[in-house]
């Protein structure tokens, strides 16, 4: 390996767990910002609790993908990097 594609893929590394750690903070906000909007929906009109509820799963499961694509694109960047020869 030369200094040029130990270069590359130690960036690739950092770069990955840069973007996976971001993900996972972001997803962990927009996770307790549905939540929190759940929780103060459901005190003001408790009658429309399970309505809210698909629709609070729903976001929360459309979050929580953002990580996961995140994870896939490092691993790609990781394993099968396009920069090195």
């Amino acid at each position: 390996m030369t200094m040029e594609q130990a270069l590359i893929t130690g960036g690739s590394i950092l770069g990955a767990a840069f973007a996976v750690g971001l993900a996972s903070i972001g997803a962990g906000i927009g996770d307790g910002v549905v939540t929190g909007k759940f929780v103060e929906g459901i005190s003001k009109k408790p009658e429309s609790k399970s309505a809210m509820m698909i629709n609070m799963l729903i976001s929360v499961g459309l979050i929580e993908s953002v990580p996961i694509i995140a994870v896939v694109i490092a691993l790609v960047f990781v394993f099968a990097n396009p920069f090195i020869k």
